[in-house]
């Protein structure tokens, strides 16, 4: 029997997983040091996500969800490591065998725990947990611990490992998502976009006009530092330039209004949501009275448009949430100094406030990827589709889930989906 074999016959659930991704030489100290101590700094300073895990409710999320196994071994794979190489193999791994197994269990396809399938929550934790377990982590060696966190999270949310599989006549649809957000006001809160492109994530399904089409999907952080570092642009590069992962159509997901789906007609350029915050507690530096541009943005227009078929869409896609095109943006207009709202889009020379998505992330992850498609691949369609705002959660704190919850959260990526089915269709 393989060294291989034997060490899948040794773990149990989601290591199972992991020794498939991971190399042999990783995988293989992982276990045995799993016998020894390891050094570790339970002191380590935590960020404001990581320090919400105090509260127990995100562990049940973890562990009602099958996935606490990636938080129990992590700390001893570490311990594992001989060096900075295979540090990065290691997280790279681990990150891709957690994302492979959330979209495994958001299909169906990978038994676990009490809580619905496509609940998105899981994952969110789960990864903060095992940034949690690195930041404690006391190697012998020198590591860029900040690097190893970054190619951990591309990793855990579908960046990397995650192409197009190469069918002639397919057409290709590339979407992003986000994780949950305002947690500080409601720890149980789930994010139906990132529930939506667990559930769709590699799967081929029928467009409306008979065709096929696959869908890739990758889930982003709600922070203003990983847009900074330019994490929007590694996701969608290479789904916009050619090549073999070519997208045919592309377009951002997220959380938008109470009972309706929006398409967003406009993305803006500006930040302006201060004071309202990002998961990590940071500011975007701007308002709506003094809009500032996000780091590590290309040249670009102030509004840039949908080039998804909003007709098509909004026409055949009404329920159980009608979809409605929204062609609303703030501006502040040229020669002048106070922001306006305006209902039918931006004036020539204005600078933006906000998109339609406002001027949160939603309205930027919507603009940085729109931009690259106007720059890579400028006849290729995109936008930003916002979801109803997720309902149900029970009354009582204590309780995480919920019938109507459960519903809720499966028909909007039910939905979701219907609106891929026209807006990918070949035009």
């Amino acid at each position: 029997m393989s060294h291989r074999m034997m060490f899948l016959r040794r773990t149990a659930s989601a290591a199972a997983l992991l020794a498939t991704l991971i190399p042999l030489t990783v995988a293989t100290a992982a276990t045995a040091d799993e016998r020894s101590p390891c050094p570790t700094s339970p002191s380590a300073p935590l960020d404001a996500e990581q320090a919400r895990l105090s509260d127990s409710r995100t562990t049940a999320l973890i562990e009602r969800a099958g996935l606490g196994d990636f938080v129990r071994r992590f700390p001893a794979a570490l311990c594992g490591v001989r060096g900075p190489d295979e540090a990065e193999r290691l997280l790279g791994g681990w990150g891709e065998a957690l994302w492979q197994s959330a979209v495994s269990r958001a299909q169906g396809q990978r038994p676990g725990g009490d809580l619905a399938t496509g609940d998105d929550r899981p994952l969110y934790w789960t990864r903060l947990a095992m940034t949690v377990a690195l930041a404690r982590w006391e190697p012998g060696f020198a590591v860029d611990r900040r690097a190893l966190r970054a190619r951990f999270e591309d990793a855990s949310r579908g960046l990397t490992d995650n192409g197009f599989r190469a069918a002639p006549g397919v057409r290709r649809v590339f979407i992003s998502g986000f994780d949950p957000f305002g947690l500080d006001a409601e720890i149980r809160r789930a994010n139906p976009s990132g529930s939506a492109a667990l559930r769709l994530n590699g799967l081929r399904i029928t467009l409306a006009d008979g065709s096929r089409a696959e869908i890739r999907a990758v889930v982003l952080p709600v922070r203003y530092a990983d847009f900074d570092s330019g994490m929007v642009e590694r996701a969608f590069t290479p789904h916009l330039a050619a090549g073999a992962q070519k997208a045919d159509v592309i377009t951002t997901v997220s959380q938008g209004y109470p009972g309706i789906f929006t398409l967003e007609d406009w993305a803006g350029r500006a930040r302006s949501a201060d004071p309202y915050p990002d998961n990590a507690r940071a500011l975007s530096g701007g308002t709506r009275e003094h809009p500032v541009t996000a780091p590590g943005l290309g040249r670009g227009a102030e509004f840039i448009r949908t080039t998804l078929p909003a007709d098509a869409v909004t026409a055949a896609v009404q329920t159980p949430y009608p979809v409605l095109l929204n062609r609303a943006v703030t501006e502040i207009p040229a020669g002048g100094a106070a922001p306006v709202d305006r209902t039918d889009g931006p004036t020539a020379g204005s600078r933006a406030v906000e998109g339609g998505g406002g001027g949160y992330l939603s309205n930027e992850v919507a603009y940085r990827s729109n931009r690259l498609r106007t720059e890579l691949a400028p006849g290729m369609p995109g936008g930003h589709l916002h979801t109803p705002v997720l309902t149900g959660l029970p009354a009582d704190p204590r309780v995480l889930t919920g019938a109507e919850f459960e519903r809720n959260e499966s028909a909007i990526a039910s939905e979701v989906r219907a609106v891929l089915e026209h807006a990918a269709v070949r035009r």
